[in-house]
């Protein structure tokens, strides 16, 4: 039997009839991602039972209630037992959906075991261990992806170490740099997320308090070590267990805010850079896959950086939010804890379909090193003028240096002249290997060397 309350209104129906939901219609940066179902109605809801089981197997570990209810708790938290559009329109009633909840599981394992459901909890105590698991599982599948990204542009910047192509600063030229070392910049950011991630979900505490974070109901229930119990509960979820209750002390959702909300920067770095370099007149990057246009056939847009952009933009709004609900009042406040549960799922979806569009991108992404060395002459190789006002100037004079190649670069332009013809012509220049002080080829720095240093990283 299936526990049910009382029916609610009818819910509305679109176009089809199908009853309305969340498909994702209007999310493409999530759908079909391992995080969107790791976040899902069903997956919180499981958490929730499994917070519920966890609490009176652990309390059963400590001899406070018989095993046989552990058993029958544990075997009735199935998330498939239960009507999830009447746990939610029974919410209403009490602002969360706990209440509902030990009423139907007390209903499923029936009169002798009821008692031992959700005994000396909260319904925050339950609410806040539900999002701690689903935060791990959906981490755990971040991490996963980020792995696997950290893992092909490492595999691109030893491929393209040396492959020059021109830094940009500004929109500009500026100087050349290689694609070896820009991939190993990306590559950087995402174990810089890969760190952060990890040391926040091994952090994630489970929460157990009661009505007031004084552990009281456990005591009145006949525990004699209420501490100890919150360490039992801790350990049957695989969470940490928390130094105090910390239904106001909310530092675990504001790390989880910090955490993802960078993630989401960092490959969002990665793709604002893909986005560019794949312009159709630069063109020095490109999807493996690029989408489609619904009236340009010739199109084939760069959708996984686009995703992964837009996921970057949404993400500090939602981690705010997040931020916001740490002064939370009393005990136990009123509004705070509740606002944090759509943008934490909204956030961890968020970066969770941005990591598995990254780990895309980057496996598929294709380099164009043709097109980054026909950019180096787009300025008539100004883009080495830093290295020539260094070399003329011990010959010549900082000032003098400075006057020649300010207008050499002018006839450059103007003519459409290369600036090492025009340099041919000064006179004062007739013993220099111009060839090689005007190649871009040769003005990478330390780019190779910074290359090899970032990938010594693991």
């Amino acid at each position: 039997m299936t526990p049910a309350g009382p029916a609610g209104p009818a819910e509305p129906a679109g176009p089809s009839g199908a009853a309305c939901s969340d498909a994702g219609l209007l999310a493409p940066g999530r759908v079909g991602s391992p995080a969107e179902a790791a976040t899902g109605d069903p997956a919180f809801l499981q958490a929730l039972l499994d917070a519920e089981a966890a609490l009176t197997r652990a309390q059963a570990s400590l001899g406070l209630v018989p095993d046989g209810a552990a058993d029958a708790v544990t075997g009735a938290a199935d998330a498939a037992r239960f009507d999830l559009r009447a746990l939610a329109s029974r919410a209403r009633a009490g602002g969360n959906p706990v209440i509902p909840l030990v009423a139907d599981l007390g209903a499923l394992v029936g009169a002798g075991h009821a008692p031992h459901v959700h005994r000396g909890a909260t319904s925050q105590d339950i609410m806040d261990t539900a999002a701690m698991l689903v935060s791990a599982r959906t981490l755990d599948l971040v991490l996963a992806d980020l792995v696997r990204t950290e893992s092909a542009l490492a595999g691109l910047s030893r491929a393209h170490r040396d492959t020059v192509m021109p830094g940009r600063t500004l929109t500009q030229h500026a100087v050349p740099t290689t694609f070896g070392l820009k991939a190993a910049g990306w590559r950087s950011l995402v174990l810089d997320a890969r760190d952060r991630v990890r040391r926040v979900r091994d952090g994630l505490p489970a929460q157990l308090g009661g009505a007031a974070g004084t552990l009281a109901a456990l005591g009145a229930y006949g525990a004699p070590d209420p501490v100890a119990l919150v360490e039992a509960y801790a350990r049957e979820l695989g969470l940490a267990a928390p130094a105090l209750p910390w239904h106001t002390l909310r530092t675990p959702v504001a790390d989880l805010a910090g955490a993802l909300a960078f993630t989401a920067g960092a490959l969002g770095r990665t793709a604002v850079d893909v986005l560019t370099l794949s312009r159709t007149e630069i063109r020095e990057l490109s999807e493996g896959t690029g989408g489609g246009s619904s009236a340009m056939p010739h199109k084939a847009n760069p959708v996984r950086a686009t995703l992964v952009a837009a996921a970057a933009r949404r993400a500090p709004q939602l981690a705010a939010t997040l931020y916001g609900s740490l002064p939370a009042g009393d005990e136990r406040p009123a509004g705070a804890w509740h606002a944090e549960w759509e943008p934490l799922r909204d956030l961890l979806r968020l970066v969770g379909g941005a990591a598995r569009d990254t780990a895309e991108l980057a496996e598929g992404l294709r380099v164009h090193p043709e097109a980054m060395r026909a950019h180096l002459d787009l300025t008539h190789g100004l883009i080495v003028s830093e290295r020539l006002s260094a070399e003329l100037a011990p010959l010549l004079g900082r000032a003098r240096a400075k006057e020649l190649l300010t207008r050499a670069a002018r006839r450059a332009t103007a003519e459409d002249r290369p600036l090492v013809e025009l340099l041919a012509e000064e006179p004062g220049l007739k013993d220099l290997d111009l060839a090689d002080l005007t190649d871009p080829t040769r003005y990478t720095g330390s780019a190779g060397a910074l290359t090899d240093r970032a990938l010594e990283r693991r």
